[in-house]
């Protein structure tokens, strides 16, 4: 009678869980696109946390590390249970694939022969996570405005800029990497500029950007300090805190709209 009870109450359970999949009740179209969007970032945040790690630089890097994949899976598993169309199916299909066997080579210890492999995947599911966010925005039926878009995308240029600096430090700085340093940094300057001639700002976001541009200007003071020599601890610092500044003038520019 036990036996059949528990065989009973676990395939109710199952089939409750079919009906109602945990988490997709509760994200909304805000919230899914705000996930999908923050997917952007995370992703190049876990590369450069993977490259500290393998240096044995910060032992902060480790948990970081651990939050960073932590909040990717979390967010792509209620992004799997809120996507509806075709085409968004499509897409979260592949960044699942991508995630997959991301964390079977993240399982091993970081180390600069696979660290290529890892950082390509995470550049294909930056790409992927920017075109769900696009699709979840054209389903909603609205478009963020313009400023929101240039400051959410200035919070995974700040990672991606780190990211390619501690490969730097690592001794992987091809070509190729160098190239898209470059070009990441000149993009954020260039929006950051964009950003404090916007007429719509209000004074608190004014405020927020002078911060931003001070801690940029220390940022590109302290790639060069040392006689050359990396110093990934105080450039990270300064990008984070610039993260985390772009998070609350985001969040301002949300409010405009």
């Amino acid at each position: 009678m036990d036996k059949q009870y528990k065989k009973n109450h676990s395939l109710f359970l199952l089939v409750l869980l079919l009906m109602f999949p945990l988490g997709a009740s509760a994200l909304t179209m805000s919230d899914a696109i705000s996930k999908a969007g923050q997917q952007r970032m995370l992703s190049q945040r876990m590369v450069k946390d993977y490259a500290l790690v393998g240096q044995g630089k910060m032992l902060s890097a480790v948990k970081e590390m651990d939050e960073t994949i932590r909040q990717f899976d979390d967010n792509l598993q209620e992004l799997n249970g809120f996507v509806e169309t075709r085409q968004e199916k499509k897409v979260i299909g592949k960044v699942n694939r991508l995630w997959f066997a991301y964390n079977l080579l993240v399982k091993t210890r970081p180390n600069t022969r696979q660290a290529p492999q890892v950082n390509a995947i995470a550049d294909k599911m930056l790409k992927f996570s920017d075109e769900l966010t696009h699709l979840l925005e054209k389903r909603a039926g609205t478009s963020k405005g313009r400023l929101i878009n240039v400051a959410d995308r200035q919070r995974m240029l700040s990672q991606r800029i780190a990211k390619f600096y501690v490969f730097k430090a690592w001794g992987l700085d091809n070509e190729e990497y160098g190239q898209e340093y470059d070009k990441a940094v000149q993009e954020f300057s260039e929006a950051l500029d964009t950003l404090k001639k916007a007429p719509e700002n209000t004074s608190d976001i004014n405020a927020a950007l002078k911060k931003v541009e001070k801690d940029w200007n220390t940022f590109k003071i302290s790639f060069r300090l040392n006689g050359g020599r990396f110093i990934p601890s105080l450039v990270t610092r300064s990008l984070d805190k610039i993260l985390g500044q772009m998070d609350y003038i985001t969040a301002l520019y949300v409010g405009i709209y």
